[in-house]
């Protein structure tokens, strides 16, 4: 099983609009290193959604439940998408700056390419931020 992170703007789609639907395709990416991630994602992978922009937190767990396909909003096929669904929201969301400070997460894609809005994560620090999220 592999460990993975989505970001969203909560203005634009936040997790309760994933809940609200219940299985999504995650679209839109036009950024090639997401493209490979999408592509590299398994079903039954789990996954941490994250919003973005406003409140910069981890506020739940998906997981992978269709592998790549083409990205039916656009005709372009050089975009991909998957399909997940929610599995929990956190009791708690975990902040960027909680993340930031905890020196075992110091290398994780999220901090260092922050701009990447699907990204791999390591199977210790996917723990360590559920962890966080229950205390």
């Amino acid at each position: 099983m592999n460990y993975w992170l989505v970001k969203t703007e909560p203005e634009t789609y936040s997790w309760d609009d994933f809940v609200t639907l219940g299985r999504d395709h995650w679209d839109g990416v036009r950024n090639y290193a997401a493209r490979k991630h999408m592509k590299d994602m398994k079903v039954d992978d789990l996954v941490l959604f994250y919003h973005s922009n406003k409140g910069k937190d981890v506020v739940g767990i998906a997981k992978v439940v269709k592998e790549f396909y083409q990205d039916p909003t656009t005709e372009d096929d050089r975009w991909v998408v998957v399909d997940l669904e929610p599995v929990k929201k956190l009791q708690r969301g975990v902040t960027l700056q909680e993340i930031k400070e905890d020196e075992r997460l110091k290398d994780i894609a999220l901090v260092k390419l922050q701009r990447l809005s699907v990204q791999p994560v390591p199977r210790e620090a996917f723990h360590i931020i559920i962890e966080k999220s229950e205390k």
